[in-house]
């Protein structure tokens, strides 16, 4: 199959594009090998360089992962063994017997600053949707979710009714995962998300960040603020 002559298209985001579309058809699947770079080098009519930003970009974004000596192949997805699931909050707290509500503080579409645009690989003042909710198990509070989503991947994103269904539970089904980036850290909150989790001041939070991806684009990016006295992580490999 030749490369389309589309030339705002940038070659290597081509190739990027026609893996994509041959594992999401099921022509590849979890494990099997793609071709070897020489042979989509041939294919497409380009530099082994180009493709090999392709494969090695891919490779990041855990779409592929490589095998020294063997070949690359499509990964498998490991996402319940990392110490953060990929699940909703609201399974997490019907798992613990209790019962799980949200507020919704915050829907809006908005444009992506500076700061905000680059973990999207946007240009500053495209859109974004936003969105701010608190999770509350049993009526207290346990999370606020401050989360920017890529409508490219999650276009009904503002339709959703998030008293009945969660940010996470919508984007597994809209944007299904194929891959993430996260960190933990332990930070004061601002004072509105203090306010929100009924917290005194200077209380610290546990503080999870998340780059979700989906569709070989950034999906999502996920702040979400938890009472240090209330919450912890745990996990197991």
């Amino acid at each position: 199959m030749a490369a389309s002559q589309d030339n705002d298209v940038p070659v290597f985001q081509r190739i990027k594009d026609y893996l994509l579309a041959q594992i999401h058809a099921g022509q590849w699947r979890e494990g099997d090998a793609i071709p070897s770079e020489p042979e989509l080098a041939r294919q497409f009519g380009v530099s082994r360089m180009t493709v090999n930003r392709a494969v090695r970009e891919l490779t990041a974004e855990q779409v592929l992962t490589r095998v020294q000596g063997s070949g690359t192949y499509v990964a498998q997805h490991k996402y319940q063994a990392t110490l953060v699931e990929i699940k909703s909050i609201a399974e997490e707290v019907r798992a613990r017997g209790h019962r799980h509500r949200s507020e919704l503080h915050l829907l809006e579409r908005d444009k992506a600053s500076e700061l905000m645009a680059m973990p999207f690989g946007m240009k500053p003042g495209q859109l974004l949707f936003h969105s701010i909710i608190v999770h509350l198990e049993n009526d207290v509070p346990i999370q606020v979710e401050d989360r920017w989503v890529n409508p490219a991947v999650a276009p009904a994103y503002l339709e959703q009714d998030f008293s009945q269904i969660t940010p996470n539970e919508y984007l597994m089904v809209a944007a299904p995962l194929q891959g993430v980036n996260y960190s933990i850290e332990a930070l004061t909150p601002p004072r509105e998300i203090a306010q929100m989790l009924h917290m005194a001041a200077k209380e610290p939070c546990l503080v999870l960040k998340r780059r979700t991806l989906s569709q070989g684009e950034a999906a999502s990016v996920a702040t979400m603020w938890h009472p240090g006295n209330r919450y912890q992580f745990a996990g197991s490999f």
